[in-house]
């Protein structure tokens, strides 16, 4: 179906993205999307997560997608063999993310890369007038969640945040409950993030491999020689590119934590652990106990990350326990709760999705198809009051992490100022609330 030209207006003013100077146009609808009028999306970063971009893209109505983009052009290959094969349509295919922006027949894409990229990627797509999934973490560092922020705001662009658990209807009626008194005044929450995090090991240098644009995969990050610990997916465990665990998995319990709790960033932060199974090239602790404390709000937040053989807590090893004057509330993963209530802990309320399919709606493993469906919504309806994980959440979860992993590599109780968003006289931490950034790969100022 061609795409209806006076949608949208092409803006003379541009934004130039990276090294290559490749102009990224600026786009402003011209009126919102019609209740049948087809969507095109791309997906960037097809390996891992992005293929469940692409198929809970592909669930919705009336919505196509037109391009697949990665800097690796063997997956691109395999992607697009697989997408003709699952859905018997063709698909282009592109290694520069650059130009995807500047493709004005795309209307939102969808950012499954690594998190070195998540906030720039998401920056440039605004500026270019699309729309934006993000995936967890919104951000690799607190700046540039912030930068965000004003960015979607700026461009008026609806972003959404990829913690599906936001569009699970047993999870929001947990938070419903809360808000409700149900377990009484809620005073603490506790992140669980218990993952079969194996060995690694060390596989040392080697040449790029054939097809990889390892410039562009590592587009912010400081180039280094190139090594297979990183490429494709165990960079999560290296500080330049990823987050540890609590960046990754854990930013959905980091979420709800907040969300949960009804807070933003807290005012204290101290975290301990290490790597104490491994001797990998992993950077990251493998064990991480972090503390945040709101005395304020009279809240506190305790997270764990613990890898390999583990109890679960509640019945949840990747969840959220709510801790009440009442009784308790345990959150396990994406889609159920059950509640305990007294001192004697009598069973009260619970509630699962039910797996795929939730109340006649087809949500997909953790509501992603949910999450989708709801980010498709405010975009036809150009309200951005319509998502469930709205840009905010991608820099106020992403924070929580990343004030952990601050505390935790200096080694010391740090004092934060939410309104600010730096530190209590402390020059030293307030260095890491940002990077040193590649020339042609900067986080631009937006406001």
């Amino acid at each position: 179906m061609a795409k209806n030209p006076s949608r949208r207006t092409f803006m003379k003013k541009t934004a130039l993205a990276g090294a290559a100077a490749v102009a990224i146009p600026t786009f402003i609808p011209s009126s919102a999307f019609g209740a049948n009028d087809r969507i095109n999306a791309a997906v960037l970063g097809i390996n891992g997560r992005g293929q469940s971009h692409i198929s809970s893209f592909m669930a919705q109505k009336d919505l196509q997608v037109t391009t697949l983009c990665d800097p690796d052009m063997r997956l691109l290959k395999k992607g697009q063999a697989a997408f003709k094969e699952k859905y018997n349509a063709d698909v282009a295919i592109e290694q520069d993310l650059r130009k995807v922006f500047a493709n004005k027949d795309i209307d939102v894409v969808s950012i499954a890369m690594p998190n070195h990229w998540h906030s720039l990627a998401t920056i440039w797509a605004c500026q270019a007038g699309k729309d934006v999934y993000v995936e967890k973490p919104g951000s690799h560092n607190i700046a540039e969640g912030r930068k965000m922020i004003e960015a979607a705001h700026k461009y008026k662009r609806i972003v959404q945040h990829g913690v599906q658990l936001r569009s699970s209807p047993a999870v929001q009626e947990a938070v419903q409950l809360m808000r409700d008194g149900y377990i009484g005044k809620v005073y603490m929450a506790r992140g669980l993030v218990f993952r079969m995090r194996g060995d690694i090991g060390d596989k040392g240098l080697s040449p790029v491999p054939e097809g990889l644009d390892y410039d562009l995969w590592t587009g912010p990050a400081q180039m280094e020689p190139f090594t297979e610990n990183l490429v494709h997916y165990n960079w999560h465990w290296h500080w330049d590119y990823g987050n540890g665990d609590v960046g990754n998995q854990g930013i959905h319990e980091t979420d709800l934590c907040q969300w949960g709790l009804d807070v933003g960033l807290p005012t204290k932060i101290t975290s301990m652990g290490g790597k104490f199974l491994w001797k990998d090239s992993k950077e990251t602790p493998e064990l991480l106990t972090s503390i945040y404390h709101y005395p304020e709000q009279e809240k506190i937040i305790q997270f764990e990350v613990r890898p390999w053989l583990t109890n679960n807590e509640g019945g949840a090893t990747v969840g959220n326990i709510f801790y009440g004057d009442k009784g308790y509330i345990v959150v396990d993963g994406y889609d159920k709760y059950t509640s305990f209530l007294g001192k004697d802990n009598k069973p009260g309320m619970s509630k699962s999705d039910g797996g795929p399919v939730a109340d006649g709606v087809d949500r997909g493993l953790g509501g992603t198809d949910g999450h989708f469906e709801n980010f498709i919504k405010a975009v036809r309806a150009r309200d951005s009051s319509i998502l469930n994980g709205p840009v905010e959440t991608a820099h106020l979860s992403s924070a929580l992490a990343h004030l952990g992993n601050i505390a935790y590599r200096l080694d010391r109780v740090l004092e934060f100022d939410p309104k600010t968003e730096t530190f209590v006289n402390d020059p030293e931490a307030d260095k890491m609330l940002t990077r040193d950034y590649r020339k042609g790969f900067e986080v631009p100022d937006v406001v």
